[in-house]
């Protein structure tokens, strides 16, 4: 069973097998936690990014889905990818932010890693409501078959840090 942590800091500054990024679909960097991960990270991950591209990631990676690369001189193995969506109030694209976690996790599971930290995906520049966001995350988690045994979410302030706290009771 996976055991689920909340941390209130900066993601950057954790150690883990994994750290999650939310990213953009071009992979290749941009604000919030995607540019802190690229700018603590170091040259690596962008240059691994820059490879995806130029593959099998040529028009960039779909909203939902995930992928990973060295996590660079941060204090991790992997950094591993996933684009959340922007959030509606005319569409329900839950299932898409669902599926960022899950998949995360899918592929932490093919790396090996036991321990991911995720930050609060689709909530800054996508404007995803806190409340919700946690909720969707912490089920997403919870339901998902995976062998890492432990997810922290790795929570930028208070606000967050108390709406993923009131989604694990």
């Amino acid at each position: 069973m996976t055991t689920i942590t909340l941390v209130r800091g900066d993601i950057t500054r954790e150690s883990a097998d994994a750290i999650v990024n939310a990213a953009n679909s071009s992979l290749l960097g941009g604000g919030g936690v995607d540019g802190a991960i690229h700018r603590r990270g170091g040259p690596a991950i962008l240059e691994e990014c820059r490879e995806l591209r130029a593959g099998h990631l040529g028009k960039g990676l779909a909203t939902g889905l995930a992928v990973a690369t060295t996590a660079g001189v941060l204090e991790a193995r992997w950094v591993i990818h996933t684009v959340g969506p922007v959030h509606s109030t005319t569409e329900d694209r839950s299932e898409l932010l669902a599926s960022c976690y899950r998949e995360s996790l899918r592929v932490a599971d093919e790396l090996g890693a036991r321990t991911v930290a995720f930050p609060a995906i689709s909530t800054g520049v996508y404007r995803w409501p806190m409340g919700d966001a946690a909720r969707i995350a912490v089920t997403a988690v919870r339901e998902a078959d995976t062998e890492v045994e432990e997810v922290r979410f790795v929570l930028f302030d208070d606000r967050a840090h108390a709406a993923f706290a009131a989604q694990l009771g």
